[in-house]
């Protein structure tokens, strides 16, 4: 009987590294329609905060707004990528009926490599979309609060200061 432990850990452990793949994938996923949801919901209360300020600050709010579209754009632009393959499929079942233990082990080696490699270049195109779509939001978000802050130092400065004269001569 021949030893076959060495295929069967390495079967497991690719199979292992394509479950962490997808599930890395879909945590991704998650991660991106939670920064989508924050930020259509930012949206609003920022432009809220922006009335009656000056024209310049609205005019400069143009931007943040544009940011936080684009962020919006790559993080959906992550849910349009393919889905991600996962191997030993249904389909080969039969087909492996009629192989060995061994020839078994060894195709279950060969899918799981083969579908991790194709699944690096979209699992990479998603990531790369993800940090991008993660540095845009978070450039709008700091951009926006310094405009909020501005106006607000502003209106500060140019509300009229009342005062009160007292009369402290004595009859």
């Amino acid at each position: 009987m021949e030893d076959l432990r060495h295929l069967e850990f390495l079967a497991l452990n690719s199979k292992e590294i394509i479950e962490k793949q997808v599930d890395s994938y879909r945590q991704q996923h998650s991660y991106a329609g939670t920064i989508i949801g924050v930020t259509v919901l930012f949206i609003p209360f920022f432009l809220n905060s922006l009335d009656g300020t000056l024209d310049v600050i609205q005019f400069i709010s143009i931007a943040p707004i544009a940011l936080f579209i684009g962020a919006i754009l790559l993080m959906l632009s992550i849910f349009r990528t393919k889905p991600l393959d996962q191997a030993f499929t249904v389909a080969k079942y039969k087909e492996l009926l009629s192989k060995t233990y061994r020839e078994i082990l060894l195709y279950e080696i060969e899918a799981n490599a083969n579908s991790y490699i194709k699944n690096s270049w979209i699992t990479e195109k998603g990531n790369r979309r993800y940090s991008n779509g993660v540095r845009l939001t978070t450039v709008a978000i700091l951009f926006a609060i310094g405009l909020l802050l501005s106006n607000k130092l502003i209106s500060i400065e140019s509300a009229p200061t009342k005062v009160e004269i007292i009369n402290t001569k004595l009859k």
